[in-house]
């Protein structure tokens, strides 16, 4: 029985071509062919690297239609490697479905690492890195971006998206809008020639761009900080959950005049507080 190939995801250079990593050259060259987003976009790349492969388009709108041929070729014994038109494959981009398929039919994946534009923005954005949450790319339409914008609020991590040149400034006001207070990092152009980072509220990035339209073009990553409750908030939910303590032992005034003593919190508040969680 023919032993299936091996399905090689390959990471590209978001920009600056001598990111590509020397193994992902050795396998682009050992494949037998490479699966691609657009071959015109793909081929000078491969070129460059003195690579000729059949080339196959692979995409969001054959990504279902696909999968037959490409499961027929690896069962075949062919080794193929699948690229994207820049970074790392299925990273905002089509893939999920092909891997998903593959992995129920026990074919082989193997993942290479390598340039990405989330985590180069983010590891020179400044914010924090421990905890992040990518969202790819918002809504197109206002209403459904300021949805989404707002249902993040609250989101404590970093949180990341991408954002073409089309929609930047309508993305950066409906953010001003939501999150006014919030620092921003706007990462553009990574790796190129007219690389920049900038940082600051939202609507000193939408300065910044509204200088000189030449800036508001180009590929961008947009970070948003997480949300950092402030001291009272925290504070006052300590508060609460010592009140919560005390209630289940002592009469409700009682509580409140320990919890207000212990706490440092005003004595209405935790009153107000203290019915409610009487009323639970």
């Amino acid at each position: 029985m023919q032993q299936a190939g091996t399905l090689y995801i390959i990471p590209t250079p978001i920009g600056n071509l001598g990111d590509i990593t020397l193994r992902a050259i050795e396998t682009l060259k050992a494949v037998d062919s490479i699966l691609c987003e657009d071959t015109r976009h793909s081929r000078p790349l491969l070129q460059h690297l003195g690579i000729n492969k059949p080339l196959f388009a692979y995409h969001e709108h054959n990504e279902r239609d696909s999968l037959d041929k490409i499961i027929a070729l690896l069962h075949q014994g062919k080794n193929l490697g699948l690229i994207s038109d820049a970074g790392t494959p299925l990273i905002s981009d089509p893939g999920y479905v092909l891997i998903k398929a593959l992995r129920e039919q026990n074919i082989t994946i193997v993942a290479l690492p390598g340039a990405c534009a989330l985590i180069t923005a983010l590891s020179a954005s400044g914010l924090a890195t421990d905890r992040f949450r990518f969202e790819g790319f918002l809504p197109a339409k206002s209403k459904a971006r300021q949805d989404r914008l707002a249902s993040l609020k609250a989101e404590s991590a970093t949180v990341i998206f991408y954002e073409s040149t089309h929609r930047i400034i309508d993305t950066l006001q409906d953010i001003e809008l939501i999150m006014p207070e919030r620092e921003i990092v706007l990462a553009k152009e990574l790796t190129k020639s007219f690389e920049a980072i900038i940082s600051g509220k939202a609507c000193d990035v939408l300065a910044w761009l509204n200088q000189d339209s030449a800036r508001q073009k180009g590929e961008f990553v947009l970070l948003i900080s997480g949300y950092v409750q402030e001291h009272s908030e925290q504070s006052q939910l300590e508060a609460e959950k010592l009140l919560k303590i005390l209630l289940a032992e002592l009469p409700l005034k009682q509580a409140v005049k320990i919890a207000v003593e212990l706490s440092g919190q005003t004595k209405n508040k935790l009153y107000e507080a203290a019915l409610r969680l009487s009323k639970k």
